[in-house]
């Protein structure tokens, strides 16, 4: 898919992957289903209340109603947690838009096929709010405000993009014949 359409979540500069997914949610095991739609519920869980009042998962929800994140500078630093873009893509997150990325959090993005994260030069976190309407067309390499209809440019993800859209480096790999088929 390369379309997102809905209502965007907006983050600032620094946010680290304990903001993006809390140390005492990792013994929660990707592979099982519950337990994955349980890092979901958890996503953006670490950041602080006195700056994000609007909760990412709203208490006892699973999925976010956010299918956007946009965010400033350094999205993913710390850790190298493969938990943090595992719980937004559980919480039903498609895509984080940011002016730049950890390298860590953005590898790990495109292997485990969660979240496209896009990378824009404007600073989108200072002309968006959180719960405005937003179109990423990672093909036309554009994201439209759409109450204002002003689009941004993207960064192409090029070679990265195909991994993506495997759902991950396995999958990949699994799909052009590079590892036998899971069983």
């Amino acid at each position: 898919m390369s379309k997102f359409t809905g209502p965007v979540y907006v983050v600032r500069d620094n946010i680290d992957t304990d903001q993006i997914i809390p140390a005492q949610f990792l013994n929660l095991v990707p592979t099982i289903t519950e337990e994955y739609e349980k890092l979901g519920s958890y996503a953006l869980w670490g950041l602080p209340d006195s700056l994000y009042p609007t909760r990412f998962v709203k208490p006892g929800a699973m999925d976010t109603e956010y299918p956007i994140v946009i965010a400033g500078r350094n999205f993913g630093c710390g850790s190298s947690r493969e938990h943090a873009p595992i719980a937004l893509g559980a919480a039903n997150c498609e895509c984080v838009v940011a002016e730049s990325f950890a390298r860590i959090y953005f590898r790990n993005c495109i292997a485990t096929g969660e979240v496209y994260p896009v990378e824009c030069e404007a600073r989108l976190c200072d002309l968006f709010k959180t719960g405005d309407l937003a179109s990423v067309d990672i093909d036309a390499g554009l994201i439209t405000h759409e109450a204002t209809g002003q689009t941004y440019s993207l960064k192409p993800l090029g070679e990265v993009r195909p991994v993506i859209d495997a759902g991950g480096i396995f999958d990949y790999a699994r799909k052009h014949g590079m590892m036998p088929k899971a069983v």
